[in-house]
């Protein structure tokens, strides 16, 4: 199933191509990545700015993309894994024009030619400033084909200027645009799902507005999950202390973004949450959680990721295990 990066874009703007991500191709020619293409720097706050940029593709017989690196000036400010293509670049100062770049660097260590330099204005921040924005207005939205919708609303108030614009699904922030903007373009989703969005607007000292009505929009199409769910999953339970625990290792669904988030399903209910506290893993994921002292209990365990366009993926394979049966 192809891909697409997860996206908003403005909508006066002619939405770009992006080349899918496949990870097959020819042997490795020695090149290094091509520049990143489609960058984009948006104050998110006094102190933030929003960074993003297209992903660049493996068509050219090299290796896969391993990371992607984020310039300020000349500096070098942070590193995100391949699959991810935006980032919010933080502790900058108010009142301040900063020039970002982005390189590629793949799974060989090749560092590609930095992208065409972007530049961003942090907003002045004002001492005191503890007034909220008004709640967004009028949203509307409609569906773009089976993996695109359109949102527009109308612009908040507040007395010192709004910053920016929060885009949320399901409760989950996906991605911001500029104060400026009262419309957008979300890409990356999936035919045949049901989508609640809400926005929120920020000011430059961090403020929140109440997040104004909901937009419900279902996309086109069929998706039956199978493309979403983890892989190779795999459970064994081990005993320590007098009680046993199962021990869950997985593959990640291949999305574009990164998933910090599962939902663990034991004997057909949810049993826990797991939200990595930082950067998530790369590669094979591992955790384990407590099941019990009772030895020969039989358990079905089973887990999905929340992906990053806000909504839960398709379910692993369920995988039965016994305590006691190997260790």
């Amino acid at each position: 199933m192809r891909r697409v990066p997860l996206r908003c874009l403005p909508v006066c703007v002619a939405l770009l191509s992006v080349a899918s991500c496949g990870r097959g191709g020819a042997a490795d020619d020695g090149r290094a990545p091509g520049a990143p293409t489609g960058i984009t720097a948006a104050a998110g706050s006094a102190t933030s700015v929003h960074v993003m940029w297209n992903d660049v593709p493996d068509g050219r017989g090299g290796p896969a993309i391993r990371a992607y690196e984020v310039y300020r000036g000349p500096a070098k400010v942070t590193e995100v894994p391949g699959s991810q293509h935006m980032v919010d670049v933080v502790r900058l100062r108010p009142s301040t024009l900063y020039v970002f770049t982005v390189r590629a660097r793949d799974t060989g260590g090749r560092l590609g030619p930095p992208s065409r330099a972007v530049r961003a204005r942090t907003p002045a921040r004002v001492a005191a400033d503890r007034t909220s924005p008004t709640r967004p207005s009028r949203p509307a939205g409609r569906t773009v084909g089976d993996r695109a919708v359109q949102l527009s609303w109308s612009a908040s108030r507040d007395d010192r200027g709004v910053s920016s614009y929060d885009i949320l699904q399901g409760g989950v922030k996906i991605h911001s645009v500029g104060g400026g903007q009262t419309a957008t373009v979300v890409t990356g989703l999936r035919p045949g799902t049901g989508y609640v969005f809400t926005v929120r607007a920020r000011d430059a000292a961090d403020n929140l507005s109440p997040a104004g009505a909901a937009v419900r929009l279902t996309t086109p199409g069929t998706d039956d999950g199978r493309g979403t769910a983890p892989t190779d999953f795999t459970a064994t339970t081990h005993r320590s202390a007098g009680a046993y625990s199962v021990d869950l290792s997985w593959d990640p669904p291949d999305v574009d973004g990164v998933i910090t988030e599962y939902l663990i399903q034991l004997d057909g209910r949810d049993a826990t949450s797991l939200v990595w506290g930082g950067d998530p893993p790369r590669g094979r994921a591992h955790h384990s959680f407590y099941l019990g002292r009772e030895a020969g209990a039989e358990h079905r365990v089973r887990l999905r990721a929340r992906l990053p366009d806000g909504t839960w993926g398709g379910f692993s394979a369920e995988r039965t295990v016994t305590t006691g049966a190997n260790g």
